[in-house]
């Protein structure tokens, strides 16, 4: 067959680019490409090598791995260390099952061993006569890295098993890694020494094990998974993987309790789609499953080509990381003034969903990236986390690129900008500002301040470019005929406006206090000032030391509640909501309970009341609700659908309540 020119400079293209991203990944550590933009170039290859009939035996497609580092001792591998063949949909994965019921010639359910795929670094364990000689990396599948003097330092590892015979070589296989809540306690110890933060736990874990000093090892909590066996001399093991790894766990090797043995492709599916629904409760990374035979004579039956055995195969779950563009950088402001500025990306469908804007948060962060506009960058989301530019992605083509330069004028009312602190930008308009007006009135009618549904985002920012309202008090203004001005707005919904407004007056003054949008002053800390000054009139008189001596409330919070009221402005805005009828009774007292000061955290639904009501509840008490779990937080409240706050919980050994032990708890 003729093969163009233009498919032979795509090949040889892509040949080296991921000899240089082989490179990258397995000998130094520092990948610049998640997993699946790489995957995507050796499935490319792959196809092209198929179609044109390329000869794939020495090709990068085939290749496992990369060259160990001339810096380590080399180690032959006597059974080669593989890859593993990949699937991304479940025909894949059934197809892969119909060919191993082929391959073995039969129309029985073939029982298979699954696993969590665990994102770490793959090693090999060589212990003689049960004492641990040699640990290896897998480097290119052939040959690794002698690692032994720092896989010494993993206390999880055995160093000797015992074992009835003498004269015994037992090769166990496993995945370093480092989990997620030791790689949080890593970065944040770096972060308050101003030290370099770590990108991901499998680069940390990958750059620990592959120290010359074990010291530098010894400082990063390393932890494995053992997966299977490779040299086996004078031991008598079980014929199943899945009895193997009872063998091992009696020998004091970890194992990872979610494995799983299944029949069928119906059960693999099953494994599959339980470990993805559970992913972020893992205290450790993955990225899939591995499905194997769990035969050792199926096994054998089956064989392997030269990349990978036939018997097994990677199922990969949707993507967490994935490269994209930066089309833009847009500088938002917020209900404070607070200047953020927001890269717009070309949209890429990441961690299940489709991600075309994230924030950057400070100009700092984007120094730090050493970000432009035009950058190819890494987006990560995991779980219900928002997207994050992890990694700007190096490029010969960086001349190009246009530099982000911080305004020195608000973008929407042109007023000047001053610098909040060692990070924060702020634009000095206040009210007269557009964009802050906007978030103070979205704030107002939140949910958790006076709560009047019907005036989301949208309508509020129509009524304030159309000139109808300007402030607070003017919401109380609106009637049937100033709504109905609006476009898309109709005479029930009007009136539904109308109700919710109405209902709205009878609020709380800790609700009144929070509406207002004073300058850090959240739920609990408005909780705290209604208790402490149940007549308003006092609060606005209250002097800063007076504030401070309230729990919680330091000298930054006072100083902005002092200058908020201070403000004729502020002071004339109460004045005009009280005549337009907003008002609250006076809450009794907070009686002792032992809630006070506790910090609670909600995740879920729950079916008793909503999550408002249910934070509303706990405030009262004196407990404090936060939005993110952190190793202050006393009490996580999970019901069906929590997501990765209950992950966390687990992670830092936090309490964790159902609906049930919370209503009693309330009770």
């Amino acid at each position: 067959m003729s093969i163009p020119e233009k498919i032979r400079r795509e090949v040889a293209s892509l040949k080296k680019a991921i000899e240089r991203h082989n490179r990258l990944y397995h000998s130094l550590d520092n990948p610049e490409i998640p997993d699946v933009d790489y995957d995507a170039l050796v499935e490319r290859l792959e196809s092209l090598e198929r179609e044109y009939a390329l000869p794939s035996d020495s090709s990068l497609s085939s290749s496992v791995g990369f060259a160990p580092l001339a810096k380590f001792s080399e180690v032959q591998h006597q059974i080669p260390m593989l890859s593993l063949d990949k699937v991304f949909e479940k025909d894949g994965l059934r197809n892969f099952t119909k060919r191993i019921s082929k391959l073995l010639g039969t129309e029985d359910l073939v029982d298979f061993s699954c696993e969590p795929k665990v994102d770490g670094v793959a090693v090999s364990l060589l212990y003689e006569d049960g004492v641990l000689k040699r640990a290896a990396t897998r480097g290119d599948g052939k040959s690794g890295e002698d690692i032994t003097h720092n896989i010494l330092e993993i206390s999880c590892i055995p160093k000797t098993i015992e074992l009835k015979n003498v004269k015994t070589r037992l090769e166990v296989r496993g995945e370093i890694f480092l989990s997620k809540y030791n790689f949080n306690q890593i970065n944040t110890q770096a972060r308050k020494e101003g030290q370099k933060l770590f990108v991901n736990p499998r680069n940390t874990a990958a750059g620990a094990i592959r120290q010359l000093d074990p010291k530098k090892t010894t400082n990063i909590p390393l932890e494995m998974f053992c997966y299977g066996i490779g040299v086996n001399e004078g031991i008598a093991l079980p014929k199943v993987l899945g009895e193997i790894f009872f063998v091992l766990e009696e020998l004091g090797f970890p194992i990872n309790k979610d494995i799983r043995q299944s029949s069928g492709v119906e059960g693999c599916l099953d494994f599959c789609s339980e470990l993805y629904s559970k992913r972020d409760l893992l205290d450790y990374e993955i990225d899939g499953a591995v499905i194997k035979v769990d035969s050792l004579l199926s096994q054998s039956l089956i064989g392997q080509n030269i990349k990978a055995p036939r018997w097994a195969i990677a199922y990969k779950f949707p993507a967490e990381e994935k490269i994209t563009k930066v089309l833009d950088v847009e500088f938002q402001v917020g209900r404070t003034g607070t200047i953020t500025p927001v890269a717009r990306l070309e949209p890429v469908f990441v961690g299940g969903v489709t991600v075309s804007n994230t924030t950057l948060h400070n100009m700092d962060e984007i120094e730090r990236l050493g970000l432009g506009i035009g950058d190819r960058v890494i987006v990560r989301r995991a779980g219900d986390v928002i997207p994050k530019v992890v990694k700007v992605v190096k490029s010969e083509e960086r001349q190009s690129i246009k530099p982000i330069i911080a305004p020195k004028y608000c973008p929407i009312c042109m007023s000047p900008i001053e610098k909040d602190g060692a990070v924060l930008l702020r634009c000095t308009g206040g009210s007269s500002c557009s964009a802050q007006r906007k978030e103070m009135l979205k704030h107002f009618v939140s949910r958790s301040a006076l709560d009047i549904e019907g005036l989301g985002d949208k309508l509020i920012e129509q009524l304030v470019d159309e000139g109808l309202i300007t402030d607070a008090a003017d919401i109380f203004s609106l009637d049937e005929a100033v709504l109905l001005k609006v476009d898309r707005l109709g005479k029930k919904s009007s009136e539904n406006i109308l109700v919710a407004i109405k209902k709205s007056q009878e609020t709380t003054l800790a609700k009144f206090l929070y509406a207002l949008g004073i300058r850090e002053v959240g739920e609990a800390t408005a909780l705290s000032l209604a208790n402490r000054y149940p007549n308003l009139e006092h609060l606005m008189l209250a002097t800063i030391e007076e504030l401070e001596s309230i729990d919680d409330i330091g000298p930054t919070v006072s100083s902005n509640i002092s200058t908020f009221f201070a403000r004729k402005a502020n002071v004339d805005l109460i004045k005009r909501l009280r005549e337009a009828g907003v008002r609250w009774s006076v809450l009794p007292t907070i009686k002792n309970t032992n809630l006070v000061g506790k910090t609670f955290v909600l995740t879920g639904t729950l079916e008793s009341f909503s999550r408002g009501e249910a934070k509303d509840r706990l405030l009262e008490l004196g407990a404090k609700v936060s939005a993110t779990v952190s190793k202050n937080t006393d009490f996580v409240v999970s019901g069906p659908g929590a997501g990765s706050k209950l992950s966390k919980a687990i992670e830092y050994g936090i309490k964790v309540l159902d609906e049930e032990e919370f209503v009693t708890l309330l009770s």
